[in-house]
């Protein structure tokens, strides 16, 4: 069970997006208390951190490190398709999960996928170390049809026995449309959800914070989210059509900033969240009297 501390407070599982949502790698600016006061929130007994990205162990424990996050107590990485818990200072992979979402990929491998792929002209492959196990990663040509796309990059998959999700977003800081290919069954609402059971945290205290388009399934599910200021236009407008359409309107909250001054973009805005769904938290944000 993770649902109690010392301190006999239920536990909050605080699930975070990194890029543009912890990170301020985006064109909007940071609020400059937003991170100090996200790592003394994360400090106290009663928060579970998940980091939930795209990005794999070795690109996280990174970003940790530049950006002076806090060492959390799982990854959720390679959109959904990783789960690694912290244990006596090293990274476990939780191969329960793989073998939760391994049968969608029905035997096939990484290689089998991209050379099953490798003559659609709209599509290449990104670098080596944005792909994973379960997860094929490319650049995508935005001028093109993208239910073509779909549907032609799905029916080669059928082909072959691959049962696949296709997340599609874009990166606004290089201009980019990427397109990550996963197990059906592999996302970061089954990945949050999965954690959440393996582990006995409470759904009325879990709590997911994210951007982009590849974090609309949680921000449109049952699970209360925060789309963080700082999100494109576009996006805040799916998610809350997704939520609406779902009568799940409740368990979204848009961050607008003023919460303690800040500007509710990236850590700033997921701070303003967790107080919305859970106002005793805001007192666990206050900075040391030496800072």
């Amino acid at each position: 069970m993770m649902n109690a501390t010392e301190e006999n407070i239920p536990t909050v599982l605080l699930c975070c997006d990194l890029d543009r949502t912890l990170i301020p790698n985006g064109s909007q600016t940071e609020s400059v208390q937003a991170r100090p006061l996200f790592r003394e929130l994360c400090a106290h007994p009663a928060v579970h951190l998940a980091l939930v990205t795209g990005r794999h162990l070795h690109l996280v424990t990174e970003a940790i490190e530049q950006w002076q996050l806090p060492v959390p107590n799982f990854i959720i990485g390679d959109v959904g398709t990783s789960i690694y818990t912290l244990e006596e200072g090293h990274w476990r992979h939780w191969d329960h999960w793989s073998a939760e979402i391994g049968p969608d990929w029905g035997g096939m491998t990484h290689q089998d996928i991209t050379t099953e792929l490798a003559d659609i002209s709209a599509i290449n492959l990104q670098t080596a170390k944005q792909q994973g196990i379960f997860k094929v990663s490319y650049q995508v040509d935005m001028r093109i049809n993208r239910d073509i796309l779909e549907a032609e990059l799905l029916r080669r998959l059928w082909g072959i026995g691959v049962n696949a999700r296709l997340v599609l977003s874009f990166d606004e800081m290089t201009d980019t449309g990427l397109l990550d290919i996963l197990p059906s069954s592999a996302s970061k609402l089954h990945a949050i959800e999965f954690l959440g059971q393996q582990c006995d945290y409470p759904q009325e205290r879990t709590v997911f914070a994210g951007d982009s388009g590849n974090d609309l399934e949680v921000l449109g599910s049952h699970i209360h989210s925060v789309l963080v200021a700082n999100a494109h236009q576009e996006v805040q407008e799916e998610a809350i059509l997704i939520a609406a359409a779902s009568d799940l309107a409740d368990t979204l909250y848009i961050a607008h900033g003023g919460f303690l001054g800040m500007n509710g973009n990236y850590s700033a805005g997921v701070l303003e969240g967790l107080a919305h769904y859970l106002p005793e938290t805001a007192a666990w944000m206050k900075l040391p009297a030496s800072q």
